[in-house]
């Protein structure tokens, strides 16, 4: 069997060369590994399946969807899964489920998911919450959570807040996960959004593996960092045993052409990019 493995991003919020495919403000890869297939985030609409056609991605037979947030850009798109593929499980973080907004100037945005714990009964989907750190849901393919806050430094954004138990609460994202992708050449991270802190997580997932990260693709969230914990995230990106950096969506445009100019193991994720390692 072969060691192949591809990381395909089917929607990202920068176009890229295929024209033909639609971007939007959201994140959605498909993991290819051994015969295996994990679709990780679904975008904000259907526009990922879409461009799985142009890209003669198969995602009928996807054997688990992870979702690493419940926020709509990430989410936003699973309904449209489930009338194409049957025979998945669903994988979400503790507190997923909870209704998520935006505070600012006094008033509240929703942004969480567009269906619940009903929908997915209804329909007949198995789900998982995550109730351990982590979990290798096929050969080399783990979700990781409950991350450590070691960097403090990474702070989440106050104006985030969840509904809980009736109170709205700051939102300290406990039901983040993330993809580690076991490759031939090292451990392939996958992130969101990275609200518990970039740096935090891919600590954990080196500590749980103890395995080289080779890749890090995805959302950082270091459009809202500043000044010393945002040079602290920039400079641990550029470490020399990171060999690909992959990043975008909610890491910011000052951030990827810092990153552009300066690092030239960098790319831009954007719609229709993948990583193949052999």
């Amino acid at each position: 069997m072969s060691d192949m493995v591809q990381i395909t991003t089917l929607v990202e919020n920068g176009m890229g060369e295929h024209l033909a495919l639609k971007n939007e403000h959201g994140i959605s890869f498909f993991i290819e590994k051994d015969g295996h297939t994990v679709l990780f985030d679904t975008g904000q609409s259907d526009a990922f399946i879409y461009n799985a056609d142009q890209l003669r991605k198969n995602l009928s037979g996807i054997e688990y969807v992870v979702l690493s947030h419940g926020h709509y850009d990430h989410s936003g798109g699973f309904r449209h899964v489930t009338d194409i593929a049957k025979n998945f499980e669903l994988v979400v973080g503790r507190g997923f489920f909870d209704d998520k907004y935006a505070y600012r100037n006094n008033s509240y945005e929703y942004l969480g998911n567009n269906f619940g714990e009903d929908f997915l009964k209804d329909r007949g989907i198995r789900y998982r919450i995550m109730d351990e750190r982590s979990r290798e849901l096929i050969p080399g393919v783990h979700v990781v959570t409950d991350f450590p806050r070691r960097h403090t430094d990474e702070v989440v954004n106050p104006r985030f807040r969840v509904m809980r138990d009736g109170k709205m609460q700051e939102d300290t994202f406990t039901d983040e996960v993330l993809m580690a992708v076991e490759t031939s050449r090292g451990v392939v991270v996958i992130l969101g959004c990275s609200h518990p802190g970039m740096r935090n997580m891919i600590d954990a997932v080196t500590d749980l593996l103890d395995k080289p990260i080779y890749a890090v693709l995805g959302g950082t969230h270091l459009v809202e960092a500043r000044g010393p914990a945002l040079d602290h995230s920039i400079d641990y990106l550029q470490r020399e045993n990171i060999e690909v950096i992959g990043v975008s969506h909610c890491t910011g445009k000052d951030v990827m052409s810092h990153l552009g100019v300066s690092n030239t193991r960098y790319f831009h994720n954007r719609t229709g990019s993948a990583l193949i390692i052999e």
